[in-house]
């Protein structure tokens, strides 16, 4: 279905942004990675999901929190394939702490991993998808940008600013082929999130299976993770012709967190 298609997905060494770039390209996708950590592995597992389209996989690994290197990343990702189709913005980092003692340099970090780095690597992306007449943006944002949670003051506000760039990115690209939405999911079991039951299991002196029967239950109704693949497949739904006419949504994802 994507075949020809190029995707540049950030942060997708592991977690969700691997299991997005791995589902695209299994569509037939090209996919630029970018993040920290198992590069080989990351590298190694989108090529054997998209071996039978013969996908290729380049790396960058610009700094998200550095407009100037991801100037060098879309940059490279151009010179790899032409041009970046499918763009997702998934990087992301987190810190919590009350509003009152919120380190001031955690909450630069987060505003401008997880909000800042997807205004950059959005205008750069559209001169050539407008030129194209399609593009797909796809900002990976969170429950968190509908609904607030305590502690979490600059993750909060980055995700609920990622929904209000995302549907002004629809808006200014709607009749021209180009669409931009938002992905919010719920609890998502990826590393970062197993060490926060695995703690919570060593703290409380409890079962793995009950800390994540606590974690789920204190806000998602379907007590059940949402994983990668999951994700994955809703990003390909958004790159196919039925997604031609959806700009500027924010679907949840949740379990049916935010239907409480």
């Amino acid at each position: 279905m994507l075949n020809g298609k190029t995707a540049l997905v950030t942060g997708s060494t592991s977690g969700i942004g691997l299991g997005i770039a791995k589902a695209l390209a299994r569509q037939g996708a090209n996919i630029v990675l970018n993040g920290f950590g198992d590069v080989d592995g990351s590298r190694a597992a989108v090529l054997d999901a998209g071996k039978a389209h013969g996908v290729k996989v380049a790396y960058h690994g610009a700094d998200m929190s550095r407009p100037a290197e991801i100037e060098d990343m879309m940059k490279y990702a151009a010179g790899q394939f032409g041009q970046v189709d499918i763009l997702v913005n998934n990087a992301g980092i987190q810190h919590v702490a009350p509003v009152q003692d919120f380190p001031v340099e955690k909450w630069d970090s987060i505003i401008a991993i997880n909000l800042s780095s997807a205004f950059h690597t959005t205008r750069l992306a559209l001169p050539a998808m407008q030129a194209a007449k399609w593009g797909r943006i796809i900002n990976i944002a969170s429950v968190h940008g509908l609904v607030g949670s305590a502690q979490k003051s600059a993750y909060v506000a980055a995700k609920h600013g990622i929904v209000g760039l995302t549907k002004v990115t629809a808006l200014e690209n709607a009749a021209i082929g180009v669409t931009c939405n938002a992905i919010c999911p719920g609890w998502v079991l990826t590393p970062l999130v197993q060490k926060q039951i695995d703690a919570k299991a060593a703290e409380q002196g409890i079962s793995i299976e009950e800390a994540n029967k606590q974690l789920l239950g204190e806000k998602e109704p379907s007590l059940r993770f949402t994983t990668p693949d999951e994700l994955g497949d809703l990003a390909v739904f958004f790159c196919s012709p039925a997604g031609n006419n959806i700009c500027g949504v924010a679907w949840n994802m949740d379990g049916g967190w935010t239907a409480q």
